[in-house]
C-alpha cells in the first residue's frame, strides 16, 4: 500500500509531465517569468527530483529550451539551455491544492552570455 507521501508525489510528478500544464509551470511570481517565456522556446519541463512530507511536494525541475529571444540584457544565442526551477505544491486529498515556483538564473545566465 503506497503511502500519503508516495500518492501525492506521483500526482506531482504526472501534473509537471502532462504538456497542458507548462503554462503553469512558467508562471512564477518572479518579476522577469514573463520574459522567460518570450525569451526560450521549446520548452520541456522534466522532474529530477521530488520530496513529499505531509501534503507537501517539492520538485527540482528542469527545463530544457532554446535561447530565441532577448533576456536580461542578452541578445539570443540560438543555445539550448537547461535552468533549474523548484516548485512547492500543496496536495489535498489527490488534488493540487496550490503551487508556487521559482527559477535559478544562476545556472541560466552563464549559458547564454557571450564571451
Amino acid at each position: 500500500m503506497k503511502t500519503m507521501e508516495q500518492k501525492n508525489a506521483e500526482v506531482v510528478t504526472a501534473f509537471i509531465e502532462d504538456i497542458a500544464h507548462q503554462g503553469m509551470l512558467e508562471k512564477t511570481d518572479q518579476f522577469f517569468a514573463p520574459q522567460i517565456v518570450e525569451a526560450f522556446t521549446d520548452r520541456r519541463f522534466t522532474v529530477e527530483e521530488i520530496l513529499a512530507q505531509g501534503e507537501k511536494v517539492i520538485a527540482r525541475i528542469f527545463m530544457t529550451a532554446v535561447h530565441a529571444g532577448h533576456f536580461a540584457g542578452n541578445a539570443p544565442t540560438g543555445k539550448n539551455v537547461k535552468v533549474t526551477q523548484f516548485r512547492e505544491f500543496r496536495v489535498i486529498d489527490g488534488d493540487i491544492a496550490d503551487h508556487r515556483g521559482w527559477f535559478d538564473t544562476a545556472t541560466l545566465l552563464p549559458q547564454i552570455q557571450t564571451q
